[in-house]
């Protein structure tokens, strides 16, 4: 897929954004232990490549904002962050594969975009952990449980619930970023006074 100069000006500057976000905000909320840091951090990161796809409604424009992202976390404190880095880029490539299936731009599109690539940073640690860090999946399954257990009050041995609790907020939370962006970002273009597709203008 072929960009104009003017394209690919703003796919930077959103990419720019939202790398910005990972490397400020991120910090933050590692500094702080946050719970569910990771889901806030692909939330606010996909509204804005979410929105970006809008004013570049091209195959490639979401996958192109997230490794300018992901680039720009190369800068983050403490150097190289191989965890977080992959996370963008993973994120950008679940929704770009969503938005491209889709076709053209929608409110449906965006909002599974958004619940899947969202929940990808939930499924992360079981990929990335034994693949980069050669973490045992056991012991990866024995954090997700403890972690969830207490976020949700439960007891750990309620395995199910937790599991089905933790993926209900990951995905609700992804598919509300998808229709916020969708939403914002008609907004944006209205007063912008820019093309967008049809759809979006409504």
């Amino acid at each position: 897929m072929k960009y104009s100069t003017r394209e690919l000006a703003v796919l930077a500057v959103f990419g720019a954004v939202w790398g910005l976000v990972e490397v400020s905000l991120g910090s933050v909320l590692k500094a702080l232990d946050v719970p569910l840091s990771g889901m806030i951090l692909a939330a606010l990161g996909l509204l804005i490549a979410l929105i970006g796809r809008i004013y570049v409604p091209k195959k490639g424009s979401t996958l192109f904002i997230g490794i300018i992202a992901m680039l720009l976390k190369l800068f983050s404190m403490g150097g190289i962050i191989i965890g977080p880095m992959v996370a963008i880029l993973v994120e950008a490539l679940v929704a770009e594969g969503v938005l491209s299936a889709f076709g053209k731009p929608s409110r449906l599109a965006f909002a599974f975009a958004g619940a899947l690539a969202v929940t990808w940073t939930l499924v992360q640690p079981f990929v990335t952990g034994p693949l980069l860090f050669g973490r045992a999946v056991v012991d990866i399954w024995l954090r997700f449980i403890e972690d969830g257990a207490a976020l949700l009050g439960l007891a750990p041995e309620a395995v199910l619930w937790i599991a089905a609790g933790l993926a209900a907020i990951y995905l609700t939370a992804g598919a509300l970023v998808g229709l916020i962006g969708w939403g914002l970002a008609g907004q944006l273009v209205k007063r912008a006074g820019s093309t967008a597709p049809a759809a979006v203008q409504n």
